[in-house]
């Protein structure tokens, strides 16, 4: 066991070595203004030459380096999570695989070369999600597989309609009469890693994994991939008419449809989950809205709030016997200040209040979306959405910390461990300094919106309106009878995207593959094929056997030996 505890302290320590020149490098590519493509030459065949580019540009080695930043801490309180599992060491190397394709998928502007991390995330997150080895798990993690296989497909579609451009260099497409398929292409792939409407169901199924795996694949692994491919691809597909405003409504679509669904969800981390897909929704509607370099601002910071918020539900999950379910939880602040004073910070940075992490991006997102002309379906949706994070943050605290003790009367409560409270230290800097330091140090200060002062204060009045309200509802005795029964359960199955991304589509096929087995296979074919002929030859054969019992054939002996007999006098 002490060899496994220093296998997870090692490589955390490794990851941390490699973040430090990443995010030197990252600072240096920015200041500079640079962007270096190295061509690696794996093998020349005759004329053709197999290569690998390599691209090192500012926002690459900027994501790359939060990514390793995010993936030591983890790593590091994976060490307290899982101090119970035997098999801790093959654990700790498969999330360093996942770990390891999400560089593959920054690193490499190739889109054959793509498919390395591409595939590695969807292969490593399957096997990362079954990990418990449960039914549930493995409908989840069947769940997750085959809708990114849905978006591998459209990549395979997209590397095949821009052969006719003689190169798969994501930096150098140019406009071709597939074009637009391939933009169609890279937009539903994107939209299946990160989850957007109508590929949502996935994401929260996917919290059947360990919670270190959640706290990795929900800040910047797995569901950022889609958002950092059309940030890649962005100066070829602003190309296309139709792409700005289709994914602007089906990122407005996803982060309403989020915020409505943690409202009801009792389980602590799919509500996490579900503000995930909210905030993705904020990333691709920023996109949307002709602002990519915003929407990298909000991945980077997202990032860091999420993970901290997954590390501190990992901690409340842990010390309560694995038990995700909120309303077995409760007044913890006293128990654990730690936890609660970091829980409460990543709450503040993921609901945009003033000076945190999500304040710098958040806000300037709903400020341009105001400042931009926009339908007010849209807007709406935005506002709405951003009322519902305060709302859901606000029930979440209210529940898991501020109400009465609803767990078991022997409960040991406790953060004095340093395997969660390093990491969740170390992240919460990034929750409360890294928005500032990304906008003053890193990225270039974006122009501020000049619109009125009603409009400006608009954020932060609807988070203030929807934090509030739903703390008056967690007060109100009545809270309960706003459960109507059809918009429960359309919220809480996520717009019944949960049954029919999953029951409703196979239990039609289902049920005619049994009848047609019943009916062909074990039924017409059956009979008149090989059983058919059995059952016709045991039939005769019984038949015949009548005729050979004992006493008939007695009787027809001494009938034939009576013949023989007269025959012969």
């Amino acid at each position: 066991m002490k060899y496994n505890i220093s296998t997870s302290i090692l490589w955390s320590r490794i990851l941390w070595i490699l973040m430090t020149p990443t995010l030197s490098m990252a600072l240096w590519l920015t200041m500079m203004n640079k962007m270096f493509i190295l061509e690696w030459s794996i093998m020349s065949i005759m004329s053709t030459e197999l290569i690998l580019p390599i691209i090192m540009d500012p926002k690459g080695m900027m994501f790359s380096s939060a990514v390793l930043f995010i993936s030591a801490n983890v790593i590091h309180f994976a060490n307290l999570y899982m101090e119970q599992e035997i098999f801790i060491k093959r654990f700790i190397h498969l999330v360093l695989l996942f770990v390891l394709s999400m560089n593959f998928l920054i690193y490499i502007p190739h889109i054959m070369g793509l498919l390395l991390g591409w595939d590695g995330l969807g292969i490593t997150s399957f096997v990362l999600v079954i990990y418990y080895q449960n039914p549930k798990s493995l409908a989840a993690g069947m769940i997750t597989a085959l809708t990114n296989r849905v978006g591998d497909v459209m990549i395979l579609l997209s590397i095949g309609w821009s052969i006719n451009q003689g190169h798969w260099n994501i930096m150098n497409m140019w406009s071709t009469p597939f074009s637009p398929w391939i933009s169609m292409c890279i937009m539903i792939a994107a939209m299946t890693k990160s989850a957007q409407v109508p590929f949502s169901s996935w994401l929260p199924a996917a919290m059947a994994a360990p919670t270190p795996v959640s706290a990795l694949v929900h800040s910047s692994t797995l569901v950022t991939a889609g958002v950092f491919l059309i940030i890649r691809f962005y100066p070829f597909l602003h190309q296309i008419h139709f792409f700005n405003m289709a994914l602007l409504l089906t990122a407005t679509m996803t982060m309403f449809m989020a915020g409505i669904s943690a409202l009801v969800e009792c389980d602590l981390k799919k509500i996490i989950a579900l503000s995930t897909l909210s905030q993705l929704g904020v990333m691709m509607a920023s996109i949307g809205l002709n602002l990519p370099n915003l929407a990298f601002f909000h991945l980077i910071t997202h990032a860091m709030f999420k993970a901290l918020l997954f590390v501190c539900a990992g901690t409340l999950i842990h010390l309560h016997h694995h038990g995700q379910d909120l309303r077995s939880m409760g007044n913890l602040s006293n128990q654990m200040p730690l936890t609660t004073s970091c829980l409460t910070t990543a709450n503040m940075a993921l609901c945009g209040l003033p000076f945190m992490a999500g304040f710098y991006s958040k806000d300037m997102i709903i400020e341009m979306s105001l400042y931009n002309p926009n339908n007010i379906l849209i807007l709406i949706m935005f506002i709405i959405a951003t009322m519902c994070t305060a709302a859901y943050s606000m029930r979440m605290m209210m529940t898991a910390i501020m109400s009465e003790n609803m767990s078991i009367p022997i409960q040991y409560t406790s953060d004095n461990s340093t395997d969660n409270s390093t990491p969740m230290l170390f992240m919460s800097m990034g929750a409360i300094m890294g928005g500032a330091s990304l906008n003053w140090l890193i990225l270039y200060p974006m122009q501020e919106p000049i619109i009125p002062a009603p409009m400006k204060l608009m954020a932060f009045s609807v988070t203030i309106l929807g934090a509030i309200s739903l703390f008056l509802i967690c007060k109100s005795e009545k809270s309960m009878s706003l459960n109507i029964p059809l918009t429960h359960h359309s919220s809480a199955l996520m717009w019944f995207l949960v049954p029919l991304s999953s029951q409703a589509i196979i239990y039609k096929p289902l049920i005619f593959g049994h009848s047609n087995l019943k009916i062909m296979d074990q039924g017409w074919i059956e009979t008149s094929g090989g059983q058919g002929s059995m059952m016709l030859l045991s039939h005769m054969s019984k038949s015949l056997q009548t005729w050979q019992f004992s006493s008939i054939t007695t009787h027809l002996s001494l009938i034939v030996m009576s013949i023989m007999l007269f025959i012969n006098m």
